[in-house]
């Protein structure tokens, strides 16, 4: 199967893969990091860079509706000079969506037991490919959260196929379900770092949890706190630090096992704009190096930035897969 992702059944150490820990330099801003920088320590395949097709410019997808006045040429202006607006460059690679996605959705239902009569997702269809970055957009309930616990195997599909990298998680017994989350990063909206465990402790927590030794640890953890630009915040406990901060670390522990395939759920939720730019601009130079990313968020103004492909939720149903897409008003065209 031409995928990046390892297979579920490698245990142990990979040693073949250690990085040689970086001499101690004063620790870059997660702002200032290029391309280079990230894929030294991912080693991601990125897929292959197919001609880009003559695309027309995409339209904007926004509808005013008699609960959304008009924005006035000034806030208007305000928003084309959005902090996001330096991601949405058109030199962003084009992502070839042939060959096997990493996630595929299959006339997809969930049903929670308490609502038998309200599916979460209902019969949702969709391919997600190795390389993308996608938005996943909707209101409050309308099964973004459940979109990404299926990918994850926290939740099982009532009824049609999840497949992740060629497994069908539906058919996954569970006994395998911690080799899978091995190939996924998870990031939150609320952290979920340790608070009795220093930022080098809750980084290295993520491998020790899967046994890799501890040259492997030594190795890698300094190195990725390196990359979001906290190496010296290492030995610092989760209270001693900002939110944006706390993010990083989580972004970090994500990270750290360089997994290819990235799932956000509301990342930037709990931050103010400048400092979710630089959530943002580190998770884009992730993907640009070959990690797929997909993210759920409230975020208007980042997701009209930033233009990348948007899947638009409502009442558990998909109403808009858009490539480079704007939030827009959820399904309307």
């Amino acid at each position: 199967m031409a995928s990046h992702f390892r297979s579920t059944e490698r245990q142990g150490s990979e040693g073949d893969d250690l990085l040689q820990p970086v001499a101690p330099e004063t620790a870059p801003q997660a702002e200032t990091l290029t391309p280079e920088d990230t894929g030294a320590f991912l080693k991601v395949a990125a897929p292959e860079a197919a001609p880009a097709p003559a695309v027309e410019a995409p339209e904007e997808v926004h509808v005013v509706t008699a609960a959304e006045p008009e924005a006035s040429p000034a806030a208007q202006q305000q928003v084309s000079e959005s902090v996001y607006s330096s991601l949405a460059s058109d030199d962003a690679p084009v992502v070839p969506r042939t060959g096997t996605p990493t996630v595929s959705f299959k006339n997809v239902t969930l049903i929670y037991p308490a609502q038998p009569n309200k599916p979460a997702l209902d019969d949702v269809s969709l391919d997600i490919y190795p390389g993308e970055f996608v938005f996943v957009v909707g209101h409050s309930g309308s099964g973004k959260s459940s979109l990404l616990r299926l990918i994850t195997r926290e939740l099982k599909a009532s009824s049609g196929r999840v497949i992740v990298a060629g497994q069908d998680l539906t058919k996954m017994r569970n006994k395998k379900v911690p080799y899978l989350r091995r190939q996924i990063g998870t990031v939150y909206q609320d952290f979920k770092l340790l608070p009795d465990k220093t930022v080098y402790e809750n980084v290295a927590f993520a491998l020790e949890c899967i046994g890799k030794p501890r040259s492997v640890i030594k190795a890698q953890v300094p190195e990725v706190l390196r990359l979001v630009g906290l190496a010296e915040r290492m030995h610092h406990f989760p209270d001693q630090l900002s939110g944006g901060e706390q993010q990083r670390v989580s972004v970090a522990r994500a990270m750290v096992n360089r997994p290819p395939l990235l799932v956000c759920d509301e990342p930037t939720g709990n931050l103010d704009p400048a400092i979710s730019l630089g959530i943002m601009k580190l998770l884009d130079l992730i993907n640009r190096n070959g990690t797929t990313v997909i993210m759920a968020t409230h975020d208007r103004e980042m997701v009209d930035s930033m233009r990348k492909r948007v899947i638009a939720l409502e009442a558990g149903h998909v109403v808009r897969d858009q490539e480079r897409g704007g939030y827009g008003y959820y399904g309307a065209l």
